[in-house]
């Protein structure tokens, strides 16, 4: 390739690469925390108005048990994700944190997504409700710029690397 084609220096392309995928890493966590607040927002709206034994799911401990759980994750993903944006745009190291803002939000898109299905128990399958599409959208946030099991390695490459200097 031409010199004047090239995006860096001559044998950058690998950190050029690397580095694109680390921010790309914090747009799938804003994703992920996207959908995940979607199916949340759809789990309060639905235990609010669907009714079981008299009562709306929502009075049922184990349905609020879930709501909090969604609610923590996602409020955690939100940190993770902001923390990863604000050290990009310092202009600092974030592959780390870009790694760990992508993997726990991907992770907490599922689970919330899974928790949303339960809590709309047979609706939750189907289109009109909207969460079995929230559930499939989350899945390939586990999937794209890097599996869950890469960013493992990301993050525990680095923290090897941090203690070993």
């Amino acid at each position: 390739m031409p010199a004047a084609n090239r995006l860096g220096a001559e044998g950058d392309g690998f950190h050029i690469a690397m580095a694109a995928l680390d921010g790309g890493r914090i747009g799938i966590a804003a994703q992920a925390l996207g959908i995940g607040a979607a199916a949340y927002e759809a789990s309060v709206a639905y235990a609010h108005e669907r009714k079981s034994f008299g009562v709306p799911i929502g009075q049922h401990q184990m349905v609020q048990w879930m709501l909090a759980d969604m609610a923590v994750a996602l409020e955690a993903a939100r940190m993770l994700t902001w923390r990863a944006a604000w050290l990009k745009d310092q202009g600092a190291a974030f592959g780390t944190e870009s790694a760990m803002a992508k993997l726990f939000a991907a992770e907490a898109a599922m689970r919330v997504t899974t928790d949303a299905i339960q809590v709309h128990g047979g609706y939750g399958f189907i289109k009109e409700y909207g969460v079995e599409r929230h559930f499939r959208d989350a899945k390939i946030t586990q999937i794209y710029e890097g599996t869950s099991q890469i960013q493992k390695l990301v993050i525990a490459r680095h923290l090897l690397q941090e203690r070993a200097a």
